[in-house]
């Protein structure tokens, strides 16, 4: 598994047709993403495996890693690179138990820095924060502070941040200790994917600057 670090997608609900989805992450991937998550609530089973399985060939391709939002099983069916896990999910060690010591497994920790640690305990390979600024994607989130990221350096795990972040807002979280920014709107309500990607991408250091 590459190291993670840069612009994380994470895909909207099902509205968009399965085609127009499948061609976003092939050139958002191209343009740059690191990483993809499928996240839908609303698509029946059947139609969330489809979707997942197209999005999986398409990450195959590029070599990125796909996960899969809270549904364990889904991610064991397709044989997805792992899951990412919520509040009401079932525990990192579970998720690991099933999905095998390869697995790549996130947790959303929101602003609860004791959750994050409890997760990091408990075998995640990232934690993710936010909201950290206003989302419509979950426009009712609690809001964390940026400084936040900076605490969770302790716990050795790679800080992913999430909510309302744009190409203006993001390098101040990067600065204060995000590895990988995650990204719904932003890229995919984009009239232009790709340049939104770059303009993501660009935010984090090459590997010469580091």
């Amino acid at each position: 598994m590459k190291a993670l670090s840069g612009l994380y997608l994470v895909t909207p609900g099902a509205s968009i047709p399965l085609a127009t989805l499948a061609g976003q992450v092939a050139t958002a991937i191209d343009a740059g993403a690191r990483l993809v998550q499928y996240r839908d609530k609303t698509a029946s089973p059947v139609e969330r495996h489809r979707r997942v399985e197209a999005l999986l060939a398409c990450c195959r391709r590029a070599g990125v890693p796909l996960i899969v939002n809270d549904d364990v099983e889904l991610a064991a069916a397709v044989g997805a690179d792992g899951v990412h896990l919520g509040r009401d999910d079932r525990d990192p060690s579970w998720a690991r138990a099933r999905l095998g010591r390869g697995a790549l497994i996130g947790v959303s920790c929101y602003a609860d820095l004791a959750r994050a640690r409890a997760a990091a305990q408990a075998g995640a390979d990232y934690l993710a924060f936010g909201s950290f600024f206003a989302s419509p994607t979950k426009p009712g989130a609690a809001r964390a502070a940026p400084a936040l990221l900076g605490e969770a350096r302790t716990l050795r795990r790679p800080l992913v941040a999430i909510g309302g972040i744009t190409p203006e807002n993001g390098a101040s979280l990067i600065a204060a200790g995000a590895d990988m920014l995650a990204v719904v709107t932003g890229v995919f309500a984009a009239p232009d994917v790709a340049a939104a990607t770059r303009a993501y991408t660009r935010l984090f250091p090459t590997e010469e600057s580091r």
